[in-house]
């Protein structure tokens, strides 16, 4: 008898389509996922999202469906050697219809490990079905990305979570002489505190059960302790550090406080004070700009406290400075006019600078004539005309 420890989360993954919470924009009944799927056919195909989105068990299932050997890899442990196995493999009697390789966490595999699959994927001998949390077009290589699908898995909605929470709290109490009695508001805070990872849920669930002792129930009170920061998905080095900074910025872009504010609570909770500090700097120089000026020294001073005071303080000078730059007037004239002036210096379009402009070390050294330049202050209201531009750009106007 095999007693070794299964998870839940995986014990009750679905081993159907209709099965499986969430995803409905590729896997409902017109759902183009699921219509390749029931095809026959499979093409490559990469699957992209978060954590507990389905990605694992939908690629299982049209393994399932398929004629071709199934291989499965981990990108995460696996190496070049596994790679060759599996190669090694091909055209033989392990393989006769060739292989379908589920290659989990793609983007840790580096360029030469994604290549050598290369071969094989364009003459059809392997079928692709890969998955990562990163965004594929960034992480897997460009030969193999232009010979796969990309398919995006989305995080599941609370109302479909709680589809999965509720199965699994059946089967648990399937197997108890006495179900355990479940308090009002505890399905619903599990499937809304899971921040759209249904393996999330589940575990918190099986934790519950397995935490209850004699009592006989499972209380709100535990399932919010349980699920305290669950529906945070941030990685600092993933997809969703960049959204969320990115929301930010746009939101005080947009001059709303309060989808800021919530942004930059986010932010807060994981302790990324680099990124907050640096958004909002930009934002008073990219987005406020000249309409007020003087949001830069006062969102310096807050970024300054910030630092100085550290979590959980820097909260409140981070709260003011994202208050003000969302209620500021707007201007983007500074990004406007020096991105033009870049863009004329890029495109080589620089010319001499003129004689009048140039250092006075120049003078008398065989210039036929002298500098000529025009001091302002010599002239009323400090002012003269004169040509600063170079000739080539002598009319050009940037603000």
């Amino acid at each position: 008898m095999d007693s070794r420890y299964q998870p839940l989360a995986d014990e009750i993954r679905p081993r159907s389509l209709d099965d499986v919470v969430g995803q409905q924009h590729i896997l409902g009944r017109n759902g183009l996922l699921r219509r390749i799927v029931e095809s026959g056919s499979t093409p490559n195909m990469i699957f992209y999202g978060p954590s507990g989105t389905g990605k694992t068990t939908v690629a299982r299932i049209i393994a399932e469906r398929t004629q071709r050997s199934l291989r499965k890899l981990n990108a995460t442990t696996a190496g070049i050697a596994d790679i060759k196995r599996i190669i090694d493999e091909l055209d033989t009697f392990l393989t006769p219809g060739g292989v379908l390789l589920y290659l989990d966490e793609i983007q840790y595999f580096n360029k030469k490990q994604q290549q050598s699959l290369l071969e094989f994927i364009e003459d059809g001998r392997i079928t692709l079905i890969a998955s990562t949390t990163e965004n594929p077009y960034f992480c897997v290589f460009g030969a193999i990305l232009s010979r796969s699908t990309v398919f995006e898995f989305k995080p599941v909605s609370a109302a479909d979570a709680e589809q999965a929470v509720l199965r699994a709290i059946d089967l648990l109490n399937a197997r108890r002489e006495k179900p355990l009695e479940i308090e009002p508001g505890v399905v619903r805070r599990i499937a809304a505190s899971c921040g759209g990872d249904v393996r999330k849920a589940i575990n918190a669930v099986e934790l519950l059960f397995s935490a209850c002792g004699e009592e006989g129930v499972i209380r709100l009170d535990d399932a919010v302790l349980i699920s305290q920061k669950s529906a945070m998905r941030y990685d600092r080095d993933g997809d969703e550090h960049f959204d969320i900074l990115s929301a930010m910025m746009k939101s005080l872009r947009g001059s709303d406080p309060n989808a800021a504010l919530h942004y930059l609570a986010r932010a807060i909770e994981v302790g990324d004070l680099t990124g907050i500090c640096r958004r909002i700097l930009c934002s008073a120089s990219e987005d406020i700009g000249l309409a007020y000026p003087q949001a830069v020294p006062i969102v310096k001073a807050c970024v300054d406290s910030a630092l100085q005071l550290g979590l959980p303080e820097a909260r409140l000078p981070l709260a003011e400075a994202c208050i003000l730059l969302a209620t500021a007037p707007k201007s983007n004239s500074v990004v406007m006019a020096i991105d033009e002036a870049l863009g004329d210096v890029r495109a080589g379009k620089v010319g001499s600078i003129p004689r009048e402009l140039q250092n006075v070390h120049a003078d008398g050294t065989g210039f036929e004539r002298e500098q000529g330049y025009l001091y302002p202050h010599e002239f009323p209201g400090h002012w003269v005309r004169q040509q600063y531009l170079p000739d080539e750009l002598k009319n050009r106007v940037y603000f």
